[in-house]
């Protein structure tokens, strides 16, 4: 047997985190959790406007990190797990008393001290900030209740980081900010932040060499490197796999789901033409109708925002109609089937009344006639609506008023003159509301050209007022523009208008059910178009965009019959129901974001979530990977020999599981140690025992033979002898790349 001498500790030294003299900065770790959680919110920025909630948040995080390292110095004293424990809880304390002090102060005692009232103001308004981010458009307007809900959620974000830090879990800490900071791109499909990745990367590299600093028993050179060979290898990911997914503003169209959000923001997506069939239909009308998703009504001045109201149980309908009886009225069966479409919101016609063959959970929305859930999934849906719609002859629309309905058009403030003078300019000859509008209608469908590429050509690939009106000036774009300017036009001539997202009429497939013909809707038919409201009638619908759908025409009395019984008669408060024409080569607008309740509207590939989730997962195992391939090549060098980097492996891999090493070590000592207390193989233990003595003390310095097998062996003792939860994170975290000790024998 070996030489049983051991180390034992001396009377009175400190176990843990600050044995043998390791001396932790609690300022160090508590300024950089604060930091590395400030890089996470960053992200959050461009999906919530800025305001109240950023001073939150970032107050929040000042006084978690500072909390922290309070905490760690005036319980230094203590016990490890007992300075820890209080060190979190003087955290929660101040987190709770500074939210409470900046959100709820007036229900607290003192300002700081939360009461019951306290407690359900914040659950109201955490509450309230789930329906603003449920039913809002990227980027989301500034709130009371988001700066609550961030608040307090990146309040213990901060709390876990600081702690994660403080206890050296580099990797965890890393996963944790990533998927914060990849979070809000995920969930909104916006573009790749790549100055944001960027960033990361950097903060990874900082977390990683804290991690292998903070050991004095760490041979600098050695952790450093592996610290920055890490962090290096995340930013070069970064630099190099980051602009090559296809992520963008909106994503490429290959994907086989539609998901759907409501605004009316487009890109790239408009021009990749790829396409699925969404869903198919059936009509008891002679032409299928439009479709709705979402309706917008908000404009302020850089985006229409999705409409909000009250919901209600879909049993209970959608509410009364909007015309009198002197209007006729059309009724119509349509059934729908929902192929391949995810979304929160069902396709319907314009009005619904009835809706049958839907799961609970599905509300209706009165106010624009749509339906909408906050648990239900649209996919694979299969459901009839019914419908009544009004159909208004021409001398009944021409005596109805749009500019005095009652209902205000809020027109956005400073708007391009542009927009109000050729507005006038167009309608200068028209005597009524409906003709002003029919004007509009036509000159945009008669002047104007649809074109997909010309807005990014132009740079005005938007629906902010002034790409409204360099639209007016270029006179080309596609449905976005159209429907923004005739919307934006109208509101100028004080008319109640909204924007209408949903999909085109289907085309007509040789499939019948029962005696009616099966129409399909492509993925590519996604459409918008104005809706203007005239008191007595309701919504109508107006389609400006040149070459696509049919334009709004109602019928005189004089020619006999109501226009619902015409064959290119409108489906009012819809769009027009005739059947659309033949759309430009790459097909109809596909939406990119229509933001209905937090959802997106666009063609889902899944090819840049499965990039991104793959490329997190090889960031998270660089370590494993790195260790992985210095086993490989230590393993190859003792088979040729060499004793040292065989015990240089035997002794990461005790670090790595854990197993206590000490510098003051001999390696006799240590096998003795492993043999009796670890079950160590003897014989192998004896042979890469005697070949380490010749190579530290022969003077000749000559290579054994194989010492591959011996370390293998004693390797999977060492393995066998601990838990597998302990073996599976001696493999991904490997503790001997950051803790390193010095492994050369005495």
């Amino acid at each position: 047997m070996f030489d049983s001498a051991k180390r034992k500790p001396q009377p009175g030294a400190r176990t843990g985190s600050d044995a043998d003299g390791v001396r932790r900065s609690p300022a160090a770790s508590g300024f950089l959790a604060a930091a590395a959680t400030l890089v996470a919110m960053w992200p959050y920025t461009g999906v919530i406007a800025p305001g109240m909630w950023t001073f939150v948040v970032v107050a929040v995080i000042v006084v978690v990190a500072l909390t922290g390292i309070a905490g760690r110095v005036l319980f230094g004293r203590l016990r490890d797990s007992i300075r820890d424990l209080l060190t979190l809880a003087l955290q929660l304390v101040a987190t709770v008393a500074a939210c409470t002090a900046m959100l709820a102060s007036e229900t607290a005692l003192l300002g700081v001290i939360p009461t019951e009232t306290s407690v359900r103001l914040i659950g109201l308004r955490l509450s309230q900030a789930i329906e603003e981010i449920a039913t809002g458009v990227a980027p989301i307007a500034a709130s009371v209740p988001l700066a609550t809900a961030l608040g307090l959620l990146f309040g213990v974000v901060a709390i876990l980081v600081d702690q994660l830090l403080a206890h050296r879990l580099i990797v965890l800490s890393v996963l944790f900010t990533s998927l914060m900071g990849v979070l809000p791109m995920l969930v909104s499909f916006g573009a790749l932040n790549v100055a944001w990745f960027l960033m990361q990367s950097i903060m990874i590299l900082l977390l990683l060499r804290f991690g292998a600093r903070r050991d004095p028993r760490a041979p600098r050179r050695t952790s450093a490197w592996v610290a920055s060979t890490i962090g290096v290898s995340a930013i070069a990911l970064t630099i190099v796999a980051t602009p090559a997914l296809p992520l963008s503003s909106a994503l490429p169209g290959t994907g086989p789901l539609l998901t759907v959000r409501a605004d009316l923001r487009l890109g790239d997506d408009l021009r990749r033409p790829e396409g699925v069939e969404a869903l198919t239909l059936v009509t008891s009308a002679a032409t299928p109708p439009y479709l709705r998703l979402a309706t917008l009504s908000r404009f302020d001045g850089e985006v229409w925002r999705p409409d909000r109201s009250d919901l209600q149980p879909l049993e209970q309908g959608f509410g009364e109609r909007e015309w009198g009886e002197a209007i006729e009225t059309v009724e119509r069966q349509v059934s729908i089937r929902v192929l391949s479409v995810s979304s929160d919101r069902l396709p319907v016609p314009y009005a619904a009344e009835r809706v049958s063959g839907v799961e609970d959970g599905w509300l209706s929305m009165p106010f624009n006639r749509t339906i909408v859930s906050r648990t239900q999934d649209a996919a694979g849906a299969d459901y009839t609506v019914r419908t009544a719609t009004a159909a208004p002859t021409l001398e009944q629309i021409r005596r109805a008023s749009a500019s005095s309905s009652g209902r205000t058009a809020r027109p956005a403030e400073d708007l391009p003159p542009i927009i109000a003078e050729t507005a006038r300019e167009v309608t200068a000859d028209a005597d009524t509301d409906y003709d002003r509008l029919l004007a509009l209608q036509d000159w945009f469908r008669s002047e104007f050209s649809y074109s997909l590429d010309a807005p990014v050509e132009e740079g005005f690939d938007g629906t902010g007022a002034d790409a409204v009106a360099t639209f007016l000036e270029q006179r080309t774009g596609y449905c976005v523009h159209f429907a923004g300017a005739f919307a934006l036009m109208a509101q100028s001539l004080d008319m109640p208008v909204r924007i209408v997202v949903g999909y085109l009429p289907g085309t007509a497939t040789d499939q019948k059910r029962d005696d009616d013909i099966v129409y399909s809707v492509s993925s590519d038919q996604l459409h918008s178009w104005p809706e203007v409201y005239f008191a007595g009638i309701g919504w109508v619908p107006f389609e400006p965009t040149a070459t696509l759908g049919v334009p709004t025409d109602f019928i005189s009395e004089a020619s006999g019959g109501g226009s619902g019984d015409a064959p290119d008669a409108p489906t009012p408060s819809t769009a027009p129901s005739a059947a659309p024409s033949d759309a430009p080569t790459g097909g109809p607008d596909r939406l990119d974001e229509q933001s209905i309740d937090g959802q997106q509207l666009q063609t889902l590939d899944p090819t840049p979530v499965v990039l991104t989730v793959l490329g997190a997962l090889l960031v998270a195992l660089l370590p494993a990977l790195v260790r992985m391939v210095r086993r490989m090549l230590r393993l190859g060098r003792a088979r040729g020999g060499d004793a040292m980097a065989a015990w240089h492996e035997l002794t990461d891999t005790l670090v790595d599981l854990g197993m206590p090493v000490h510098d003051a070590d001999t390696a006799r000592t240590r096998a003795d140690e492993l043999i009796s207390v670890r079950g160590a193989d003897a014989d192998a233990m004896r042979m890469l025992v005697g070949a380490v003595e010749r190579r530290s003390y022969a003077q000749t310095a000559t290579l054994d033979g194989d010492l591959s097998a011996p370390l293998r062996t004693v390797l999977k003792n060492l393995e066998s002898g601990v838990d597998g939860r302990r073996r599976v994170a001696a493999r991904l975290l490997p503790a001997s790349l950051f803790r390193r000790i010095r492994t050369a024998p005495r």
